[in-house]
């Protein structure tokens, strides 16, 4: 085998310096507070078996999509399960892509053009970021949640397409931005709003719609993206939009032309879990009861000033430096609880995190014995 370049061993030797080397985890038996799988649908028999007699039943019987979508993949249960999808999130148009990271890099390369403005808040996913990479439009971050310093980048840029994007529920604090005062912004100069809702759906509303819908507020919002990966427990992603926005995708978003499309049990999968979600109330009900109960326990526990304010199923305690908290999720860990350590530089130096995700399914004695136990090697 060829050696390996050296300019990339040194920049291993570099996160083995830092004890911030990535390595693929084993799956685990522990109780689960690090998936993303808010509602246990991932897991769900349910889904399963109604999603096996949905190919069964509608005599389709195969392993792939066999190409993109605009040559041979695009099977007849994309229209269904897109339709399904508009329709739950009171959208014009939904349009599936493979992943919520595959949607991201989609929108925000092909969308805003030479010219045109992206404001984005600095928390923004990696993804979200990535795709504004690949845009030839300018980018500018504003400070986190901060809409006056939006408003200030807005009034530099007078005569100008802008895009504002922000997320329902940020991946590594688990915090909201106020989307009626964002509204009124985006509303006030005529700027696009772009609203990532990964970590929302399955989350917030009576049917887990996301947050947006949550708050009667996607009439005023260009693009949402909807990702299935998490409050779903399945795989894809969908930009919800106007029918001239997906149009648009579909002829210009390289990230969906240029790919083959999911398989038609992926897809079934997507259609079967909104069909579950729209009937699953108990589980929707369970989880925010366990978020109130998270959030009760770290009160009396003392533990509040550790962890970033948050509402949603994403609760991250700030425990600096990548090496004191890689020993407390380890041993954590030790005593049979999933909860992982976010190191930098995947967050800002200073600002590592034990990230703890709550679910449907964990009990209040895990809840409450987890906290205990995070006291103990912390105190």
């Amino acid at each position: 085998m060829k050696h390996f370049p050296e300019n990339l061993s040194a920049k291993l030797e570099i996160r083995k310096q830092n004890n911030a080397l990535r390595k693929l985890p084993l799956s685990s038996k522990r109780i689960d507070f690090s998936s993303n799988d808010y509602l246990g649908f991932s897991q769900s028999e349910i889904i399963f078996n109604h999603t096996h007699e949905y190919l069964i039943t509608n005599n389709v019987i195969q392993n792939g999509a066999t190409g993109s979508r605009l040559l041979s993949g695009n099977h007849k249960l994309y229209q269904e399960t897109e339709n399904c999808i508009a329709s739950f999130h009171q959208s014009e148009t939904a349009l599936i892509f493979n992943s919520g990271y595959n949607a991201n890099i989609g929108f925000f390369s092909a969308v805003p053009q030479k010219g045109d403005l992206i404001l984005y808040d600095e928390l923004c996913h990696a993804s979200i970021r990535d795709g504004i990479q690949l845009s030839n439009a300018k980018a500018y971050k504003f400070n986190h949640n901060d809409f006056e310093d939006l408003e200030k980048l807005i009034l530099r840029n007078p005569n100008t397409i802008i895009y504002i994007v922000t997320e329902s529920v940020f991946s590594m604090d688990g915090d909201c931005p106020n989307l009626e005062e964002l509204v009124l912004v985006s509303t006030k100069y005529n700027c696009y709003l772009v609203v990532d809702e990964a970590h929302a759906l399955g989350v917030f509303g009576e049917t887990g719609e996301g947050l947006v819908q949550m708050q009667g507020l996607q009439e005023h919002v260009f693009a949402q993206i909807m990702t299935f990966g998490k409050g779903l427990g399945c795989h894809g992603a969908a930009i919800l939009g106007s029918v001239e926005l997906r149009d648009y995708l579909v002829n210009f978003s390289r990230s969906f032309i240029y790919t083959t499309g999911l398989s038609p049990h992926s897809v079934a999968a997507i259609l079967v879990a909104y069909q579950h979600l729209e009937k699953d109330s108990a589980s929707i009900l369970k989880l925010r009861e366990n978020i109130v109960f998270f959030n009760q326990q770290k009160n009396l526990l003392s533990l509040k000033p550790l962890f970033v304010r948050s509402k949603s199923a994403i609760q991250s305690a700030i425990i600096p430096g990548n090496e004191k908290v890689k020993t407390i999720a380890s041993q954590l860990q030790e005593k049979g609880f999933d909860v992982k350590a976010i190191l930098s530089p995947t967050v800002p130096e200073g600002q590592e995190r034990l990230r703890f995700c709550i679910h449907s399914y964990n009990s209040t004695q895990e809840i409450t014995e987890v906290l205990h136990l995070l006291c103990t090697f912390l105190f």
